[in-house]
């Protein structure tokens, strides 16, 4: 009886339900459009960055904010929203239609700038507050000196979301650790000084030659202990995955675990998305990570560490392309924190930067210097011409001297650069390189054709070098090629263990063995090695860019800084002619004196890093239209366009090269000091400009390009 009342009840109590609502006085907010949704009581209006990276676009946009999503709509929180509607998508005064994008919350507000209906805010995403206002102003700062949009940058500053990750608590964070020991750093004149100023809350500036061996990652990590020891927190950025184990595993033997972070790529997304909100929340103070740890969101940021900023990797291939060297100095500068750059080497960035007084140099004394560096031996073309080994083999006897001497206490490094570099042209008889009279771009032959400029596209018929008078000219490469095959076959006894691209070594035993590796990815060896040779050095100088000479000094002194010091018998022999600038700084082992001089050069020359330059590339026809449109400041001058080398279907392509089979044009536009940030504005306001009207082909742009010829 009772089953029969219950089915005969059923349908009665449906259209009741049925009439209830129907007659109801609240209206039914539908998910994603919230059509007939009451707003928030207090501050309904939503300011939002959405994820649209077109420049036309680089504005903030007011929404609406739902009474339902009062609670979660806070600063900084992932939002979606809906984006695209037309005017004409009004009804009951709110905007509908568009499709859903995302964007992140940046400001509540009572009233909004724009005067028509707004649409509502499709849906909070997450109620974790990821974009905080200092991030926000670091990411707008990065936009416009790199002519991009504030969208970009967030992609780049913001990792992707996980719900796991965000779901597990962070740990409470660590109390203040107790300031280091100086340790190693009291080989550098004024190291201890610096620590100290660390320790009690300073903020020193300082581009530091450090000393080749073991002991940066150490040094390191006593600079980050010294900062968390005052209260604030600490920023690391290195080149790779390698040299970021290094730090990594230094900061856990200074200051235990549980005090830093560690952002590389390799960690996967979960757990760094896990490591990225620890830092976010608070509960570490410390990180270090590659390129994208440039944006970490460290609380109360007191130090800002990079090194190794001449390797390229440091360099973001996704636009707007920014430098890690150049945030972290926006950060120092916004938040009056102390900054440190690190290298065995030195950029010419660098030593502007102490040159104009930002920074003051944190070095080792020459005697220090000599005691920690190995000896440097050279072999220049004189020497492989009367050489009859060097004929038959292609390597000098003095290269294979030290091979064996070397071998009979530890591994050889051997270094041979990778494929693919192209040499330039330079005077026959001094090597000097040639040059444009005009505006001082290296010269070209493509295809035996006739000399011409690589930068403003001039003819140069009537060369001549500018030193010795001469009017020949050469490509500047020489050297080996079979460099493996030939060692392996002279020493057949030694095992032979290559390090490329393919396959990059992290380490090497302290066993005798001949290690051959391409520039950069060099494996450290355990107790250094006893000797290393630096093969193919016309290669590495010969390369048609401005920064050749200070490239291949570098190279050479990251491999020389994994042998053994000079009193440990360490030697390194390069072949590369010993008059030249880089190989002298070598053998002096002086990368400061190197950068001075350059620098001074590229001053005379209005060469960057004194002057600020950008690369307009795309179809003929479009850079030539952009730049006639596009308002550069007075003082700008354009060099080019010139047309770029063609990239064949089906081959290797890099960041920014033109699509396959496509001639594309480059110019180049160079402004003189202080104008840097109005080039940068005016080629973003172009662009944006003719993203809007939809006409004409697009351009590529990129804000000093780090290789320009």
């Amino acid at each position: 009886m009772s089953s029969e009342k219950e089915n005969s009840d059923g349908p009665e109590q449906l259209a009741l339900i049925r009439e209830t609502v129907r007659k109801a006085n609240v209206p039914r907010a539908k998910p994603r459009t919230w059509r007939g949704a009451a707003l928030a009581k207090e501050l309904p209006v939503a300011r939002v960055v959405v994820n649209k990276g077109s420049l036309h676009l680089d504005q903030f946009f007011d929404y609406a904010v739902p009474e339902e999503l009062d609670e979660t709509a806070r600063p900084g929180v992932r939002v979606r929203v809906r984006f695209g509607a037309g005017a004409h998508q009004v009804r009951n005064g709110r905007r509908e239609g568009g499709r859903l994008i995302d964007g992140f919350l940046v400001e509540r507000r009572a009233t909004s700038d724009y005067s028509g209906p707004l649409a509502a805010l499709a849906d909070v995403v997450s109620p974790e507050p990821v974009l905080g206002p200092e991030l926000l102003g670091l990411a707008r700062a990065v936009a416009d000196r790199y002519a991009g949009s504030l969208a970009d940058v967030l992609q780049l500053a913001v990792p992707p979301r996980s719900a796991r990750a965000e779901g597990r608590p962070s740990p409470e964070p660590l109390p203040p650790p107790r300031p280091p020991e100086p340790g190693t750093w009291t080989r550098y004149e004024r190291g201890p000084a610096f620590l100290d100023s660390l320790a009690r809350g300073g903020a020193p500036r300082a581009v530091w030659n450090a000393l080749p061996g073991p002991h940066w990652a150490e040094e390191i990590a006593r600079a980050v202990a010294a900062t968390l020891a005052s209260g604030r927190g600490a920023l690391v950025v290195v080149p790779d995955g390698r040299a970021a184990g290094r730090v990594d595993a230094a900061l856990t033997e200074v200051l235990g675990q549980g005090r830093h972070a560690l952002l590389t790529a390799e960690a996967g997304p979960e757990k760094r998305y896990g490591q990225w909100l620890a830092v976010r929340r608070g509960a570490v103070r410390a990180v270090v990570g590659t390129r994208a740890a440039m944006f970490a969101p460290v609380r109360d940021l007191g130090l800002a560490v990079i090194w190794d900023d001449g390797d390229g990797s440091h360099s973001e291939p996704h636009a707007p392309q920014p430098h890690a060297r150049e945030v972290l100095l926006l950060r120092a500068a916004h938040d009056r924190c102390a900054f440190l750059l690190g290298s065995t080497s030195c950029t010419v960035e660098a030593a502007q930067l102490v040159e104009s007084g930002w920074a003051q140099a944190l070095g080792a004394g020459r005697e220090e210097v000599r005691r920690a560096a190995p000896l440097i031996r050279t072999v220049g073309d004189g020497e492989l011409a009367r050489d009859e080994a060097a004929r038959a083999a292609r390597l000098p006897s003095l290269a294979w001297q030290a091979v064996r001497e070397g071998l009979k206490t530890g591994p050889v490094l051997v270094q041979v650069p990778r494929r693919g570099y192209v040499p330039r042209l330079a005077c026959e008889r001094c090597r000097t390189p040639a040059r444009c009279r005009h505006c001082a771009g290296p010269l070209e032959a493509p295809e035996q054709q006739e000399l011409r400029c690589g930068w403003c596209g001039r003819g140069a018929p009537d060369w001549h070098c500018v030193e010795c008078g001469s009017n020949r000219l050469r490509a500047q490469v020489v050297g080996a090629r079979r460099t493996a095959e030939e060692l392996g076959r002279a020493f057949p006894a030694v095992p032979v263990r290559t390090s490329g691209r393919d396959h990059v070594l992290d380490s090497v035993p302290g066993r005798p063995a001949l290690v051959v590796s391409t520039p950069g990815a060099e494996p450290v060896a355990e107790g250094g090695y006893a000797a290393a040779l630096l093969l193919d050095g016309w290669a590495m100088l010969g390369r048609p860019d401005l920064r050749a000479g200070e490239e291949a000094l570098r190279r050479w002194i990251d491999a020389a800084s994994l042998v053994r010091g000079q009193a440990e018998g360490g030697t390194v022999v390069v072949v590369a002619e010993p008059t030249l600038r880089p190989v002298q700084a070598l053998v002096r082992w002086d990368p400061v004196g190197h950068a001075q001089r350059e620098l001074a050069e590229r001053a005379e020359l209005g060469f960057p890093p004194v002057s600020r330059m950008a690369a307009v590339s795309g179809l003929p026809e479009a850079v030539s239209g952009f730049l006639a449109g596009a308002g550069l400041p007075g003082d700008a001058e354009i060099l080019g366009p010139v047309p770029l080398p063609v990239v064949r279907p089906g081959g290797p392509r890099r960041p920014g090269d033109p699509p396959p089979g496509e001639q594309w044009d480059r110019a180049l536009v160079r402004v003189p000091p202080g104008s840097g940030a109005a080039l940068a504005a005016a080629l973003k306001q172009a662009r944006a400009a003719g993203l809007a009207r939809g006409g004409g082909e697009p351009v590529r742009i990129r804000v000093d390009p780090p290789d320009i010829g």
